[in-house]
């Protein structure tokens, strides 16, 4: 199956990723803040093709910062499944390939709250390799996903990051700012190029290709 550039929805949650990924993809391609766990996003926003892109948290100890996660399938809490889009999957797995990348198909699990400690090892048992807290929540019938992990197993973000006002007056959180300054944008940053590397636009139809 193909789909058009004009078709397609790239699903970011937070302000931050979204500036970056709508500066580095082609005007055709609609980028969408959803707000983290889809707080903004209304139900026609998942009516054609999706593509999740931004950051994830790594469940494993050997999936560390920087990794490129392409799943094949999306992981819920409850441990239900489903696929990711083929070709979606495939196009992304072509950009990565011209990136340079070589990405984890792993699966991806969702939480609908920040997955520290134990928690990861409940998504590890469950095959998936990253979490993030909303691509299994998407309800488009064409989903994929391209996430890069930022916190892992060794470096935890803390809780009060769920809420940025939390954040702010957490002395932890605080402490950890000059290493999301850090390692934050070049992992969105790497996510958009995954995008941007996969789909190119030709022609009125704007195919992806």
């Amino acid at each position: 199956m193909n789909f058009s550039a004009t078709e397609l929805t790239v699903v970011t949650a937070t302000r931050f990723e979204t500036r970056i990924v709508r500066r580095m993809l082609p005007a055709e391609i609609r980028v969408f803040e959803s707000g983290v766990g889809l707080v903004k996003a209304p139900a026609n926003v998942f009516n054609g093709p999706v593509i999740s892109c931004g950051l994830a948290g790594s469940v494993r100890d050997d999936v560390a910062t920087g990794t490129v996660l392409i799943p094949s399938e999306l992981v819920c809490e409850d441990g239900t499944r489903r696929s990711c889009e083929r070709a979606l999957v495939e196009a992304l797995l072509r950009g990565a390939t011209r990136c340079g990348v070589v990405p984890l198909t792993m699966p991806l699990g969702t939480s609908r709250s920040l997955v520290r400690g134990r928690e990861r090892e409940r998504y590890a048992v469950l095959g998936c390799a990253g979490v993030d807290m909303e691509s299994a929540f998407m309800p488009s019938k064409a989903i994929a996903a391209v996430r890069v992990v930022l916190d892992t197993p060794a470096r935890e973000l803390s809780a009060a990051w769920e809420a940025p006002l939390r954040a702010a007056l957490s002395p932890r959180a605080w402490l950890e700012i000059p290493w999301l300054l850090r390692e934050a944008p070049r992992c969105v940053r790497l996510a958009a190029r995954v995008v941007a590397a996969a789909f190119s636009v030709s022609g009125r139809g704007g195919e992806m290709t």
